[in-house]
């Protein structure tokens, strides 16, 4: 079933037709869909060492130049693994779209299961925020991030209304008000990742090993890259993480209105097409409403 209206047909023959137009040196490798909870690339191995990553919709091939013009920039400053691009790929007729290569990063989407140490995680991506928010803006950096959470209010209130069958909408509702009521940024921008969930975090071995999907990096509110507090991280990991970064409330308030608004229009969107990101939402609206009412 597509996620999208208008999405690209793509499959791993379109993969192999790819690479043997565009970069024969590889069409004798094996070709592997990665099944993932994504919503804006469809992934493929190829071989042992590389990941083809091609759009779904013609207006998310914005976010393939975004990285691969910029992660080259932003790895030098990043003791975190991040993705490192290969190669550009061309539109073709049977594939009408900008598409990369990648290194294949080893490991899993952060779970409850695979991380040995939540502590851990929390301070190893809390380095990675503080290093990200570091860096040089640099000529030319992109916008990153969302509107501001009263721009955003009436969409909000209207996907918290049609999860209502899936989270609790009173007190979700509540936490969003309250939300709004967070200092407003001040728009002095700092490079973001933005979108910090947990399947762009990456597992190996008990430990967090990569950041992955930098198509929405650029300068935008710091407090975006405080989500993880929510949609990755349960009591004890969330009150390290805070720690590590030293956030002040009002950036924590509003961090957690960017969090909510995220995982609510998240659910109505994917009810039916990607279950598991619905339920990654759910949890993070979960986390949200115990820690704003403990």
């Amino acid at each position: 079933m597509k996620m999208h209206e208008g999405q690209v047909d793509v499959d791993a023959n379109v993969v192999v037709r790819l690479l043997a137009a565009q970069f024969p040196h590889l069409q004798d490798l094996r070709i592997d869909a990665v099944r993932s909870t994504g919503t804006v690339n469809a992934l493929f191995r190829i071989g042992d060492g590389l990941c083809a990553r091609l759009p779904l919709l013609e207006t998310w091939t914005a976010d393939i130049a975004r990285e691969l013009r910029w992660l080259p920039q932003l790895s030098r400053s990043l003791t975190t693994r991040i993705p490192e691009p290969v190669a550009a790929g061309e539109p073709t007729s049977f594939y009408p779209l900008p598409w990369a290569i990648f290194r294949w990063i080893v490991g899993e989407p952060y779970s409850d299961g695979n991380v040995d140490d939540e502590r851990q995680a929390a301070r190893t991506l809390a380095r990675f925020v503080a290093e990200l928010h570091a860096i040089e803006p640099g000529e030319g950096a992109p916008r990153g991030g969302r509107r501001p959470l009263r721009e955003l209010d009436i969409d909000t209130r209207a996907a918290i209304d049609g999860g209502s069958d899936v989270i609790d909408a009173d007190a979700a509702m509540v936490v969003w008000e309250r939300s709004l009521e967070a200092p407003v940024w001040n728009g002095e921008g700092t490079w973001i990742h933005g979108d910090l969930l947990r399947p762009n975090l990456l597992v190996d071995g008990g430990r967090l090993c990569a950041v992955i999907d930098f198509g929405g990096a650029g300068l935008g509110d710091p407090a975006t890259d405080v989500i993880p507090a929510w949609a990755v991280f349960g009591r004890v990991g969330r009150e390290v993480f805070r720690s590590a970064l030293d956030v002040d409330d009002g950036t924590w308030a509003r961090a957690r209105g960017i969090a909510l608004h995220q995982a609510a229009m998240i659910i109505p969107y994917y009810a039916e097409t990607n279950p598991g990101f619905v339920a990654l939402a759910k949890r993070t609206i979960e986390q949200i409403v115990t820690d704003a009412t403990a």
